[in-house]
């Protein structure tokens, strides 16, 4: 996220958005700016690919299906721009330890002790430590106790659309996002090459 704050602070936040008297390596100010960076971008991304998926791969005769709430694609973009919204705390909070040098997040291929091979294996690290652990999140928010207060709102859609990819409760959302969090504070992950495409594909 550090590349992103970069960017954003060279082309947008420094010229155009805060003070001199604001530096850029500012706590607060840091804070704001993912803040506004992780909002808009989580937004724009939702709000551009579900609109993509919904328009030319969903098939739309499922939207006369009884079970098809009334309004509900307005319903499923409030609530997962509600969930953004409240997720984008937390969110942040990583990011923040993350740009501080707390995450094993690393630029070049050199700071790697295992090289190009550390590459391909902290892809198919990635990719298994998340699976499994958003599987296991998943599954306990259907146990009875968990289901009602996190998780049922989720499925009160029971024909989604593409809108509903983050129709979730906050805490829901946050907790079934932590694994791509927290992988880069346990191992090894190469900023560009892995964890933004990753993340991004994911």
């Amino acid at each position: 996220m550090d590349r992103v704050l970069d960017i954003a602070d060279s082309y947008i936040f420094t010229p155009y958005v805060y003070p001199a008297s604001w530096p850029e390596n500012g706590a607060l100010r840091q804070i704001i700016s993912l803040w506004l960076v992780t909002n808009l971008g989580a937004v724009l991304i939702y709000l551009g690919l579900g609109a993509l998926s919904f328009y030319y791969v969903f098939d739309h005769k499922l939207m006369k299906h009884p079970q098809f709430i009334k309004n509900q694609v307005r319903k499923e973009i409030e609530l997962s721009t509600s969930s953004i919204f409240w997720m984008s705390f937390p969110t942040v909070a990583l990011f923040f330890l993350e740009i501080h040098g707390h995450s094993k997040l690393y630029d070049s291929i050199s700071e790697s002790s295992l090289g190009w091979s550390g590459l391909f294996l902290s892809i198919a690290g990635f990719l298994f430590f998340t699976d499994m652990c958003i599987y296991w999140i998943h599954r306990s928010m259907h146990h009875r106790n968990i289901y009602k207060h996190l998780h049922k709102q989720h499925h009160i859609f029971k024909i989604p659309t593409p809108f509903a990819s983050h129709a979730f409760h906050p805490v829901d959302g946050f907790l079934q996002s932590l694994p791509y969090h927290v992988y880069g504070f346990i191992f090894p992950l190469h900023k560009v090459g892995v964890c933004l495409t990753l993340y991004k594909i994911i």
